[in-house]
């Protein structure tokens, strides 16, 4: 369960936004949160194209803390902590399925471990249950590159297209670069890069080193798992591949040719997958 208030580490108060249609409501709650440069909001248009075909499902888009306009909350920034907010959201409204990107997807399985006996489903969109000891230091991480660019570039911007441009000169994308530039918020003489750097680090320390494959595979658990892999990302490596050839009947396993921003490359086909296993 979430930390104690009385140990001085409450669980944050997470920001959320609902995606339904107007004239229905739906029977069930999917929450979906964001990958560790993200909010909820980045996830919009995939919610409402899912809500269109299944709107018997609305979508709930989480903040995670440090991200968005959630809260903070205490230290430690870790798994534990990040899922234990999650377990407070869900106390005050009741989710059927939780999703989660990256970061996110992790965080969602950690949150399997806290979560009501009805949920039915925990999606882990392109990330590893698995520790990855040496992730930090490898070259092809992106996205400690990417917080290394971060870390370098100033925190103030004059002009938005300011920021995307650098991005895009120091390698990214230009969709990744946009996506990034979506942290930007309105302050004095321009914007401000609103991501804690530092707490980010401290999350994706805690990401890396964290093995929970038991929750994975752990059938008295809550739901069904369901992972998604990006097939042109290296987030779930071969070997994690090889394991999950091999998994209880309640873990499911699916295909995207994408890399790891599976919601910028293929939104469509990320919809679809939803729309055809969500349950009824």
């Amino acid at each position: 369960m979430p930390r104690s208030p009385a140990s001085g580490v409450g669980p944050a108060r997470l920001h959320h936004e609902k995606i339904a249609r107007s004239d229905s409501h739906p029977a069930h709650w999917l929450l979906l949160t964001h990958g560790i440069y993200g909010a909820g909001s980045n996830w919009r248009g995939i919610a409402r194209k899912l809500n269109e075909r299944r709107p018997d499902w609305g979508v709930l888009l989480v903040d995670l803390r440090h991200h968005g306009r959630s809260e903070s909350g205490g230290k430690p920034n870790d798994l534990e902590a990040a899922a234990g907010d999650l377990r407070a959201l869900i106390d005050e409204v009741p989710v059927t399925a939780m999703a989660g990107h990256s970061f996110g997807g992790k965080v969602v399985l950690a949150a399997r471990r806290l979560a009501p006996p009805d949920l039915r489903q925990t999606w882990m969109l392109d990330a590893t249950p698995g520790a990855r000891p040496d992730a930090e230091a490898d070259p092809d991480n992106t996205v400690m590159r990417v917080l290394e660019l971060l870390e370098r570039s100033p925190r103030s911007w004059t002009r938005r297209d300011g920021f995307v441009e650098a991005m895009v000169a120091a390698g990214q994308t230009p969709a990744l670069a946009q996506w990034l530039g979506m942290n930007l918020v309105a302050g004095e003489g321009g914007y401000v890069l609103r991501l804690d750097l530092g707490a980010i680090r401290e999350l994706l320390h805690d990401y890396f080193a964290q093995d929970l494959w038991s929750v994975v595979e752990d059938p008295t658990l809550p739901g069904d798992v369901e992972i998604v892999i990006a097939d042109r990302s290296p987030a779930v490596s071969d070997a994690d591949q090889r394991r999950l050839a091999d998994m209880p009947p309640h873990v499911h396993v699916h295909h995207v040719d994408a890399g790891h921003w599976l919601h910028i490359d293929a939104p469509s086909e990320v919809v679809e997958l939803f729309a055809r296993r969500l349950p009824e």
